[in-house]
């Protein structure tokens, strides 16, 4: 049996006061429909933040700064493992525009739990809500 291919992924928080970002995955691609914070894939040879700014970049056509780690979580589905690192970003220069199609909403920190995130993403929910409630 093939081993599962093992995928480091980033993904920023980004704040608009009590709003974070969030995008919807595209249709075709792994876990379609699912809501996440935004990032993407880590390249060969490229480290964690440069790999969040250049996602945000391409998807959302904006310019972060990355602040701080907040996690890093380890999934494994059917066909893949999933480290997802997860950092505070802040806007730099810019807003989020849907270069790739995808619909994204700024959601107020206490409705994302409406929303439908992947089991990696989850856990980062539990992280923010424990946040709102300190």
């Amino acid at each position: 049996m093939a081993e599962k291919p093992w995928l480091h992924v980033t993904a920023a928080v980004i704040r608009q006061g009590n709003k974070v970002l969030v995008s919807r995955r595209p249709e075709g691609k792994h876990l379609a429909g699912y809501w996440e914070f935004p990032g993407g894939k880590v390249k060969e040879g490229e480290d964690l933040e440069e790999c969040l700014a250049r996602e945000i970049r391409e998807e959302l056509g904006f310019n972060i700064r990355v602040l701080e780690k907040l996690a890093t979580t380890t999934h494994e589905y059917d066909d893949r493992i999933v480290t997802l690192h997860v950092f505070e970003c802040s806007v730099m220069k810019g807003g989020p525009k849907a270069n790739e199609g995808q619909e994204f909403r700024w959601v107020e920190t206490v409705d994302l739990g409406k929303y439908t995130f992947p089991p990696p993403d989850r856990e980062v929910l539990a992280l923010l809500s424990r946040d709102l409630k300190s």
